[in-house]
């Protein structure tokens, strides 16, 4: 059974080769795409489920005993990533059908972004933070492809910045592995937890610590890291914009939470409570207000996403179940629900031809779908009861009332309203008022652009009204992650 753990990454990687094949044969690449994408939401469907019922799923590669093999670890966490990334994949996908152009698709659009997945899935799945590496590298270099895809001006111009600031992040990466090796004697993840652990976590391994914390903080985009994002994000098609709003951060926010459950947390007071709950803090603000400042549709989604991984990580912050039990709702809620906003952004471009929203206007009269389905996503994102927003934000909250964060559970509230004001701007420029579009445009046809996003929709409602069961699932994965005791037992059998 362990060996299906390997699948997430060797289905992507078999399909992208062979797609490479018929790079210029679009309806021969949407069909295996669409069948192969398919394949993957059932298994990841199946692992996750299985995790929760059977417990973690270790795969030693080769049969080389962990620590000295590579390994792969499914456990509740992983798995729940691994099916939320499959499930944005395939929305992204299919919504990429209607709007990519057959150009576009001759330029392997479809094996770059199988490769991106081969990327996201291993760096969930695996054990050793070398191959995190590798795996972050892998996601990194398809998305390079990803993000200048179409090859205009802008997207090359802006890419550049986000390129710079990878490669960066990728050469502290290798410092911080070759550190903590040379202290710890030890790749794995678990036997790295292990060794910090009777080494007592202090001088140089929390420097290692921070020097983690900025690799993954610079991906995550938080503060004062997230520069690249707003403009990077812009350029692409809206398909591969909600990828990536949907995606890309989470891997970052990933890596953080798995660290510093893992191996860095012995210090919890200097790393969590404060460095990462000040950081979280200002992501939060920071990222608000960039949105707040903007008068276009896909650039405030872009700087929410700034302020909504803040609320993942002060979750890790306060560090108790209830606040990691929010961190990992608000992760499924914020990933489905960017998903579908940018989608929708891309839905509106293909009406008006803009995503200025000055020059936009009375979309509620001529696509009234569109306009109640952005609706509804959008006060979800705010946090509206009873949508997913709601369910996920309070935990984290309450968690920082009851642990005396008051500033940063304040900062919190204040970043709901921002966030709520911004989303009903966008409504009331883009939706609401005298129509600025012509009639040819009012009677464009969307229905098939709606249908892959209302899967998404759905699912914002459904972990709104099924709240309970689902942060019982929350709560599971929370304190399996918070007992390091669990993933260091599964990989090295003690």
């Amino acid at each position: 059974m362990s060996n299906l753990v390997i699948l997430p990454i060797i289905i992507p990687f078999i399909i992208g080769a062979i797609l490479l094949m018929f790079a210029k044969h679009h309806k021969v690449q949407r069909i295996i795409s669409s069948i192969s994408i398919i394949i993957l939401l059932a298994l990841a469907i199946y692992l996750a489920i299985y995790a929760y019922q059977h417990g973690t799923l270790v795969l030693e590669l080769g049969n080389w005993d962990a620590p000295f093999g590579i390994v792969l670890v499914a456990d509740l966490l992983s798995t729940f990533m691994v099916l939320l990334a499959t499930l944005v994949g395939a929305v992204c996908l299919f919504f990429a059908f209607k709007t990519i152009s057959p150009d576009r698709e001759k330029y392997y659009f479809y094996p770059l972004y199988f490769f991106l997945l081969i990327g996201v899935n291993g760096a969930f799945l695996t054990g050793d933070l070398f191959n995190l590496f590798v795996f972050f590298e892998v996601m990194l270099i398809a998305s390079y492809g990803l993000i200048v895809h179409g090859g205009t001006g802008y997207q090359l111009r802006e890419s550049f910045k986000y390129v710079i600031i990878n490669v960066f992040a990728s050469g502290l990466f290798i410092v911080a592995i070759a550190w903590i090796y040379s202290i710890t004697g030890t790749m794995n993840m678990a036997h790295i937890g292990e060794r910090v652990a009777e080494l007592d976590q202090a001088g140089a391994l929390n420097v290692v610590a921070i020097l983690l914390f900025i690799v993954f903080a610079s991906k995550g985009a938080l503060f004062p890291l997230y520069f690249w994002l707003p403009k990077s994000y812009f350029g692409p098609p809206a398909a591969i914009a909600a990828l990536f709003g949907g995606l890309l951060t989470k891997v970052g926010i990933y890596a953080i939470i798995r660290t510093f459950t893992v191996i860095f947390n012995h210090d919890p007071g200097f790393t969590h409570k404060g460095i990462i709950v000040t950081i979280a803090g200002f992501t939060m603000l920071f990222g608000v207000l960039g949105a707040v400042s903007q008068f276009d549709f896909k650039r405030i989604l872009s700087y929410h996403i700034i302020s909504q991984v803040g609320y993942m990580v002060m979750g890790l912050g306060i560090f108790t179940p209830l606040a990691m039990a929010g961190a990992i709702y608000y992760i499924a809620h914020h990933m489905i629900v960017k998903t579908a906003l940018f989608l929708f952004a891309g839905v509106t471009e293909k009406i008006t031809g803009t995503t200025d929203l000055k020059k936009m206007g009375g979309l509620l009269g001529s696509h009234p779908a569109l306009a109640w389905m952005f609706f509804i996503t959008a006060v979800s994102l705010a946090g509206i009861p009873p949508l997913s927003g709601f369910f996920s934000k309070f935990p984290i909250i309450l968690a920082g009332f009851e642990e005396g964060q008051y500033v940063i559970s304040g900062v919190a509230l204040l970043v709901g309203l921002l966030t709520l004001f911004s989303m009903m701007k966008i409504f009331s420029y883009a939706f609401w008022g005298k129509q600025k579009h012509t009639e040819e445009q009012a009677n464009i046809p969307i229905g098939k652009l709606l249908l892959p996003v209302v899967p998404l929709v759905a699912l914002t409602i459904i972990l709104g009204f099924a709240a309970e069961p689902i942060f019982t699932y929350s709560l599971d994965v929370a304190e399996q992650i918070m007992d390091p005791s669990n993933y260091i037992e599964s990989v090295l059998k003690e």
